[in-house]
């Protein structure tokens, strides 16, 4: 990808000398107006997408919401270096990349994506970084297929790095430990594009950033936080406020909590919870909990209609089993006793096992995609 083009545009829009960039699946392309409407003063990107509910949106940022994004990441990273673009530019995260190399006055790299991410295309890319300070941003999907790689090439490639942000979808605890054990410098990241991108780096707020709970919902505050959505104004007006200090804030759709050592912990979304014979239930936190087991690699867990239940737990995994296994369709009974065991009720109710879970562009889940697949797997008798 030449970046070139992208690059000039956007540093005439953060300088105040050009339209904005606006960001989305067709690509990156100059927008004076976004959805009709005419965008927010300072505004120098635009990030539209469909998300993992398929809503569509257009997020404003402005030129202050972003430097002020950009020196709090150089300031918790401890330097400014070099970035490798391994995401889509249609989303913050990679976006993002390209907008911290102009503060830094850099040269970000972009890794061949035309045939979806390969790890081999990861190194490929890696090495061609030239500065000693690297960094760049992953979601876990792409981290956990680097990592099932193994190659000393991609490793090595992989462990070169001063920081890798890990961000955009859950991610468990054994993927965040083997990454570490193999000498993986992760840094796990939290925010939305609504926060110029990740705002909290592992539980904790970058500076200039506050976080509050309120009725167990996140909100986020600081400089980083958008100008709203564009041509929306029903939405940002529920998801925005300015308080009496004139600060801005941003209702998350996340639920959350304060771990006793005070750093953030995400418990789930707010529209994530399922209500299975009368008891609440996060489908992430399940999801977590069977990702968990031995022999599940990936899991995705989420409330169908059931007659009984009302609402019934379900679950799509994918099989860390023997070679020749991973391809059924049926998910092995000890899998199945071992959720009985550690979740008791709250285990799914039925399961489906697959090659792969189906991704968004960004590598989140498809969580509408999932839903249906899992909603007619239960269906069935």
């Amino acid at each position: 990808m030449n970046l070139d083009p992208v690059l000039s545009a956007l540093a005439a829009a953060l300088a105040g000398e050009g339209p904005a960039v606006e960001f989305g699946p067709g690509g990156p392309a100059l927008a004076g107006h976004s959805n009709g409407s005419a965008l927010p003063e300072g505004t120098a990107i635009v990030v539209r997408t469909s998300g993992s509910t398929g809503e569509p949106k257009a997020t404003a940022l402005t030129v202050e919401a972003l430097a002020a994004s950009s020196a709090a990441t150089a300031m918790r990273l401890r330097g400014e270096g070099q970035w490798l673009l391994a995401l889509p530019l249609a989303y913050v995260a990679g976006a993002q990349v390209l907008v911290r190399s102009l503060f830094a006055g850099t040269r970000p790299w972009a890794m061949d994506l035309s045939g979806g991410f390969r790890p081999e295309a990861f190194a490929d890319a890696a090495e061609a970084l030239t500065d000693p300070i690297r960094f760049t941003s992953l979601v876990p999907t792409q981290l956990r297929r680097l990592l099932d790689d193994g190659s000393p090439r991609v490793l090595a490639a992989l462990t070169r790095f001063d920081a890798v942000l890990l961000g955009g979808a859950a991610m468990s605890q054994d993927l965040l430990d083997q990454a570490r054990e193999a000498g993986v410098r992760v840094v796990t990241t939290y925010g939305s594009a609504e926060t110029c991108g990740g705002c909290v780096y592992d539980g904790v707020p970058l500076d200039g950033v506050d976080v509050e709970l309120v009725d167990g919902r996140v909100w986020l505050g600081g400089d980083v936080v958008a100008a709203g959505y564009v041509g929306d104004p029903e939405r940002t007006e529920a998801h925005f406020r300015t308080d009496a200090d004139g600060r801005r804030w941003y209702l998350s759709s996340d639920v959350g909590e304060f771990a006793p050592d005070g750093r953030l912990r995400i418990l789930g979304r707010a529209d994530d919870v399922v209500i299975t014979g009368g008891v609440k239930a996060s489908a992430a936190r399940v999801a977590a909990a069977v990702e968990a087991l031995p022999g599940v690699r990936e899991a995705f867990v989420a409330g169908v209609d059931d007659p009984e239940w009302g609402q019934a737990l379900a679950a799509a995994v994918v099989l860390a089993a023997p070679e020749g296994r991973a391809g059924e369709q049926a998910v092995p009974e000890d899998i199945r006793a071992a959720a009985a065991e550690r979740l008791g009720r709250l285990a799914p109710k039925s399961w489906l096992a697959l090659e792969s879970l189906p991704l968004l562009p960004n590598g989140k889940p498809d969580r509408r995609a999932l839903t249906e697949l899992l909603a007619a797997r239960h269906r069935r008798p």
